[in-house]
């Protein structure tokens, strides 16, 4: 078996892994109530991530991009799954606009070809979109912020921020990729 085959299989095995606590729980626990299509979620979000940054960790070397891969991957999973799960913005069908930034996200991935002044860029994108959506809610109509509106900005800040550090990092990796080029021991 080739080393990314089992990478593969560890991924699915850690996937495996995780979605046991739910199912252990619900034997236990009338408050854990998981349906089949919530472990199809939750197994696609946690394999899907995982996939993804193995995938980015084969592109590059470079430590500082793949800290930024994952950084946004991470930040980008905990919004789907909080999202999926409550809610930020109630139960209101306006938390469906949070699924504008990871599309903004992958839009802005595919045009810049994964290269890393352009992931920044994407990044910067993602939070901006992330910081639009609580203003765009409160605009639209008066939604349910049942955390209050304070606690709904904050969350959104604290997205923002996670995004704009990974769009930071892609840009150190842009900076260093571009002194390694011209640096002249790596011109021979």
């Amino acid at each position: 078996m080739t080393k990314q085959n089992s990478n593969v299989v560890r991924l699915a095995l850690i996937t495996a892994s995780l979605l046991l606590v739910p199912l252990l729980a619900m034997q236990f626990s009338s408050e854990v109530v998981w349906t089949v299509s919530d472990f199809v979620f939750a197994g696609t979000l946690i394999f899907g991530t995982g996939l993804l940054y193995q995938l980015a960790v084969r592109m590059t070397p470079d430590s500082t991009y793949r800290v930024a891969v994952g950084l946004s991957l991470a930040t980008t999973f905990v919004l789907i799954w909080i999202n999926g799960a409550v809610g930020i913005i109630g139960d209101s069908d306006v938390n469906m606009l949070y699924l504008l930034v990871p599309m903004v996200g992958i839009a802005g991935a595919l045009i810049a070809q994964f290269r890393p002044l352009g992931m920044a860029r994407a990044l910067f994108a993602a939070a901006f979109t992330q910081a639009l959506i609580p203003v765009i809610a409160l605009l639209v109509r008066e939604p349910d912020f049942s955390p209050g509106v304070v606690g709904v900005f904050v969350l959104n800040a604290v997205f923002v921020a996670l995004f704009v550090g990974s769009g930071l990092l892609f840009q150190r990796a842009a900076r260093q990729q571009s002194s390694s080029v011209e640096d002249p021991q790596f011109q021979k």
